[in-house]
């Protein structure tokens, strides 16, 4: 299978100069174009992603379903791969994707996809790794991104998502302090567009949340197998839900802390995967995302 597919893969990015190379190789020699959007790079991002064979496009923030919704429209193909600067496409992935096209149009017009976060100084997932189910592949003239500052969520209302088991690789994680950095400023953006509650409702959940949190992450997402690694992981991720609903429960209104949606520098491709409130919810599973 040596021809590239008639497909296109856009990747939003902002002062990832030292990721994107390996992202836009783990799919340059198979897909026909990648399109590179980026929001205004300090770094050398826009370079490297030129040198690597990417067409990149220039476009001010426009939150994380705006940029991809504009990032959509710049691709040649209706076949759209989404892939973020901080991740790459797994040998079995990439397998499987030129069976779709190989053997025809692929049936669903959209396929999700396992992507499992790569716990800081490894090359490789945990065993037994169960993470986020995100779709990343769509026919972008049928379904689309939202368009919503906060959420990067496929729309697909009525129509069935196909499954794909292979996964993708997400290196968001640089280290545990800039895990921590980047909760912080996604727990404050979730808070800031989150409805007003009940106080009396915030807090119940100020009493449940850290046992409920602890126990999906690291039993239901199996992060045990990541040893203390994935303890800490775990223990981060339920802390910051912890200090999201007590920011919720000071007040009936969201407590704002960020002025406008645009991410700081180095933090806006892992926020759009890291569920940080379980906020990804897309549409109907064929078993679906």
């Amino acid at each position: 299978m040596n021809a590239r597919l008639p497909l296109s893969c856009f990747i939003i990015a902002q002062d990832e100069g030292d990721r994107i190379a390996r992202a836009i190789r783990s799919i340059k020699p198979w897909v026909d174009e990648v399109v590179v959007v980026d929001s205004g790079s300090s770094d050398d991002t826009v370079a490297v992603a030129q040198s690597e064979g990417a067409r990149v496009i220039a476009q001010p923030w426009l939150g994380f379903g705006g940029q991809k919704r504009f990032a959509e429209e710049q691709c040649r193909y209706d076949w759209v791969l989404n892939l973020d600067a901080d991740e790459l496409i797994s040998p079995k992935l990439r397998t499987a994707i030129e069976a779709l096209f190989h053997s025809g149009s692929p049936e669903f017009v959209a396929y999700g996809m396992p992507v499992h976060v790569i716990y800081p100084g490894r090359q490789k997932p945990r065993i037994w790794a169960r993470d986020n189910w995100y779709i990343r592949l769509y026919n972008r003239k049928i379904v689309r991104f939202r368009d919503s500052r906060v959420h990067d969520t496929v729309v697909t209302g009525e129509h069935q998502v196909g499954r794909i088991e292979a996964p993708i690789y997400h290196y968001s994680i640089r280290s545990f302090e800039h895990m921590r950095a980047k909760l912080d400023e996604r727990m404050s953006l979730s808070a800031e567009h989150k409805p007003a509650r009940n106080r009396l409702t915030m807090l119940a959940r100020l009493l449940v949340e850290f046992p409920l949190n602890f126990y999906k992450y690291y039993v239901v997402r199996r992060h045990f197998t990541g040893g203390t690694i994935g303890l800490r992981y775990a223990t981060i991720q339920s802390t910051f839900r912890v200090k999201k609903v007590y920011r919720m429960w000071r007040s009936r209104n969201p407590v704002p802390t960020i002025k406008d949606a645009s991410p700081s520098n180095n933090n806006k491709t892992a926020w759009s995967n890291l569920d940080v409130a379980n906020l990804s919810r897309h549409g109907k599973r064929h078993r679906h995302r």
